[in-house]
Formats: structure tokens, sequence, C-alpha cells
């Protein structure tokens, strides 16, 4: 590969004729749209809203072939612009690991306390609108199909158990929690059907019993699913939750777009911990003259001026601090357009602990969303904790990020805009965008910056915690001694991580069920800064940040690796990387 030192020419006004590679690109992202009618739905795109993907070890195949061929269509084509080049370098890294991924049969073992086949046939429901008498035919409809979804996912988990692929004990077990859950009388999907209305009146009484048997029929399912794990796999499945280099760095591939050196990468981790430590200890003499940083929390936390009593408090809050930072970051540090700035607030309808996005639909006819799923219990919530999450979710993290390349159609295919997701992109310019948001004045109050580093923390602490416990690596001395294991990783993350324990233990079986994921936040965020820091000793005095962040977000996301290529000059060497 050639090193080019010219830096790309991405145009953000210039309205581009669409590629051979972008033909290609959208063709695939269509065939994805056929293949998985739940991503339709939640780009809001019409024409699957009661169907869902084929689950099933025949559906994984068919998703692969897919691929293959789209791989083999991309091979004797020549990019036109620096876009082609990235959307060339990123295809081929995502797409060649997918089947990578596809080759070890890794994909039919998927299952995990928060992102697998059993949380997402479900959280669909949550993106289907719910306006019109057709919209709740629609939900009906998608509960019908419940149950053929969860039996071809429960196939591929079988025909992984045959290969000797099978979660740990631990994952198992909470997603028949969650399964049982849903099922149950006055669980998801009952509560769902119980609570249909529209604007304009009542629902027809044949709807009501459409959505009630469909309600029935997949909370069937789902109690299925829970009696299928509990019989079939939780015997088998093993104890140990570490799952070991090899796995390790494929799904450490998967979550970055980069292979990285574990060890340095652990190193740094440990080293990055113990600053952020000691930046804390200073902040919180502030806060309070003398105090360590617990009792600086505690202060905070006993501070009623800081606390929100119950959920509609927290919504409101929520969505308060969101316009403000749209409507004052909006033309100074970036370019927020008129259909992104409607950001919508919410309280998930489960109770599974977790803050999380879900991007507009196409047409942003569904604006972006930030959902907040409050564990069972939990009524009290400081605002002093939260509100670097808020510009974590909302603008300028994931918001304007996801809501940027959706809206940036002139100039990115569709697979660029509406599907490739790379976490350690992603999540790395969400933490980002908490340290810049400090930069720019938004985190002055002690409190705020406390809880602004308490995440960056927790980032920090997950990223020693995920590579030490799954590779078994050796406890730095001030954490412990010996080797890692998720008992002393779960005494670990009680004092570095200041959340509820059902969070905390809602987090905890997380980095252990979904390795390589959790890391991605705080490795994305040092290769952000690393990119911003390199391109302003270029440019000197030139250097514009806002013209840097239009021109990074504009590119949608993509690998780390590709990130660097097209943000520090190497663009014309993609196409040969």
């Amino acid at each position: 590969m050639t090193n080019q030192t010219s830096e790309p020419t991405l145009d953000n006004t210039a309205v581009r004729s669409p590629s051979a590679i972008d033909a290609v690109a959208d063709s695939f992202t269509e065939s994805l749209l056929e293949m998985n009618p739940s991503l339709a739905t939640s780009l809001g795109i019409p024409g699957h809203e009661t169907e869902y993907a084929d689950y099933s070890p025949a559906g994984a195949e068919a998703l692969a072939e897919c691929t293959r061929e789209t791989l083999r269509r991309l091979e004797d084509l020549e990019p036109t612009d620096d876009v082609d080049r990235v959307t060339l370098d990123a295809m081929r890294e995502r797409l060649g690991l997918e089947l990578e991924i596809h080759g070890t049969g890794l994909d039919l073992a998927d299952l995990n306390n928060i992102a697998s086949p059993s949380q997402d046939i479900r959280a669909i429901f949550d993106l289907m609108p719910t306006a019109t008498v057709e919209d709740w035919n629609n939900i009906a409809g998608r509960m019908g199909n419940v149950p053929d979804a969860i039996s071809g996912y429960a196939s591929s988990l079988r025909a992984a158990k045959e290969r000797g692929q099978v979660a740990a004990k631990r994952q198992i077990r909470t997603v028949m929690e969650q399964a049982r859950a849903y099922a149950a009388e006055d669980g998801f999907f009952h509560s769902l059907a119980a609570s249909a209305r529209i604007n304009d009146g009542g629902l027809p009484e044949d709807l009501r019993k459409r959505l009630a048997a469909g309600a029935e029929t997949a909370s069937h399912a789902y109690a299925s699913l829970a009696a299928f794990l509990e019989n079939e796999l939780l015997p088998v499945a093993p104890e140990k939750d570490a799952v070991g280099r090899e796995h390790y760095s494929l799904m450490s591939r998967r979550f970055l777009g980069a292979a990285i050196d574990l060890e340095e990468t652990y190193q740094w981790g440990v080293e990055e911990l113990d600053r952020i430590i000691a930046e804390q200890e200073a902040v919180a003499g502030q806060i309070k003259p003398g105090a360590s940083i617990e009792e600086a929390m505690a202060a905070l936390d006993a501070d009623e001026s800081r606390q929100l009593h119950g959920t509609d408090a927290l919504q409101a809050w929520m969505q308060k601090l969101s316009d403000r930072a749209v409507a004052e970051l909006s033309g100074t540090h970036f370019d927020i357009y008129e259909p992104m700035r409607r950001l919508e607030c919410r309280i998930a309808p489960t109770q599974e602990g977790g803050i999380y996005y879900t991007g507009p639909s196409d047409d942003f006819s569904r604006p972006g969303r930030m959902w907040w799923s409050v564990p069972e219990g939990e009524d009290t919530f400081t605002t002093w904790k939260e509100t670097t999450t808020v510009y974590h979710e909302g603008v300028p993290g994931h918001h304007l990020q996801i809501a940027t390349a959706t809206y940036r159609r002139e100039l990115l295919n569709n697979w660029r805009r509406n599907i490739c997701w790379v976490s350690g992109h992603g999540e790395g310019w969400a933490l980002y965008a908490e340290r810049l948001m400090e930069d720019l004045g938004y985190l002055a109050d002690p409190g705020d910056k406390m809880g602004m580093l308490d995440a960056q923390r927790m980032r920090a602490a997950r990223v020693v915690f995920d590579i030490g416990v799954h590779l078994e690596l050796e406890i730095p001395a001030r954490w412990g001694s010996g080797t890692w294991t998720p008992e002393k990783g779960y005494e670990f993350l009680k004092k570095n991580i200041a959340i509820s324990e059902g969070q905390l233990n809602f987090e905890f079986t997380r980095y252990l069920g979904w390795p390589g994921q959790a890391p991605s936040y705080k490795l994305g965020q040092r290769l952000w800064e690393q990119i911003r820091d390199e391109r302003r000793r270029r440019e000197g005095e030139s250097f514009d940040i806002k013209r840097f962040h239009s021109e990074a977000l504009n590119l949608g996301s993509v690998g780390l690796d590709t990130l660097r290529r097209a943000l520090l000059g190497n663009a014309a060497a993609l196409s040969e990387a």
C-alpha cells in the first residue's frame, strides 16, 4: 500500500453522480432489507411491516452467499473519487470480516443479555408506528410471526450446540429470565396489546381481538424459547465466561474495524484509568474541600437540586437538556441540518437497564430517539451523573453522527448511510463528544464534570475488565493479584463504576457475553482524538474544528483503520488497502 499525504477532498456541498461502486452497495442494501424486514422497519422503509428475518442456519447461509456475491462484484471496479475509495475499503473490510465470522459458526451461537436475536425480535416493536388502525394491524401481524422467528433462532442455537459452540451459563440464564418476563401475563406483549389506542378514537373490536391473540402467540413463543434454553442449552453450556484469545480477537476486529495489540491496549487501559482517577481526585476537592472521590459523589447525590424524582421528571429533563444542545451547537461547532434538529427523549418500555439511541427513519418522519430503560424499583435520578450521557446519546454524540449520515443522501450511498455501523467508530465518537463538551464549556460545573469523568472512568475500566477477563491476564497490583476472573472483575467494576446495583449487574453480564464491544468506546475515542490532534498539527493555524467535524461525520460510520486513512490523507491508497 502506498503512503499518500494528500488530504481527502470530500466536498461537503457537492452533489455526486452515483458510481458503479455505489450501485453495488445499494444493491447489497436492498438485498439486506429483503432478508431482514426488521431492518427496513428500523429505517422507516415500508413494505415488510409484519415480517421477520430467517434466523435459522439457512438464513445465515443465504446472507453469507449474498455477501460473497457482493464482494465478487466489487473485485474489478475502480473508484471514481475519494467517496468511492472509502466505500470500497469499508465494504471489503466489513463484509470480509463477516464471512470470516460466519466460517467459524459463531454467528449461529449468538446469545447474550443485550444484543442477540432474543432481544432484537422483541425490540423491533419499539420502533413500529402506532398512530393508525393500519399500524396496529401491522403490530398484530408481526406478533403473529414471532413464533417462526423464535423457532429459526432456536434451530441456529441447536446447530451451534452440535459444533460445541454454546454461550456461557450466565448468559443463558439471563436470557431465560428476559424471555419469561416478555411472556408473562403482565409482560411486554400483553401490555402492548392492552395499551393499543389511536389519537382519533378507539380500535375496532376485531382488531383488539387480533392484538390479544397476537400477544398470546408471541408470549407463548418466548415461553417456549425459555424452555428450550433451560432444557437443551443450559445443561451443556460452559460455566466459564472467558471466551479466549481467538474468539476475542475476532470480535474485537468486528467492533473496531481494526486489529489491535491486545496486551498493549490492556496496558494503555490500566494507565488511562489511573490518569482519570487522578483527574477525579482534583475535581473532588472543588466539590468539597479535602473530599475523596467517594465523598464528593456522596455530596452530589445528597444535593436536592441535582435530583430528579420519577421517570416523568427524568424524561422532561433529558428533553430540555437535549433541546438546548441542539439549539446552541448548530451552526457554531457543527452542521445540524433542519430535519436533524428534532430529537425525542423517551423512557423505554422495558426495565432491563441501559440507555441507548435509535436513529431516525430514512425520511426523518420518525425522529432520532434517546431511550432510558429504567430498572424496576429505581425512581430517583441524579443529573450530575447523566448530563454527559445526554450529550453522548444525543448531540453532539450519536444523534448528530447517525442523523448526519442519514441526511447526506446526495453524498453517501445507502449502505454507507444506513447499514454500515462500527461500534469503535460510533461509540468512540460519542465518547469523544463527551470530552468535547467539556472543552466547549458545557461541563464547567464541577458536579457535571465529575459525571463526565465518572463515565470516562467506566469506559477505561471496561478496557481493563474486558480484555483482562476474557484473556485471563494478570491483574495490576493496584487492583488485586493473580489472573482475572469474573468474580474479581465484578469487585473491580464496583470500585470503578458508580451506578446502581441493577445497572452494574446488567453491565457486568453484558461485558461477559458481548466480548470486545465494551472497550470499543474508549479505544474509538483514543483514535478520534489522535486523528483530530494530528490534523491540527499538520494544518496549524488553518485548522478549523467545525470543518474537521463536518468532514468526519460526512464519512458515515466506518472501521477505525478506514477512518484513519480517510481523514489523515491516505484516501488515494484506500482502494489498495
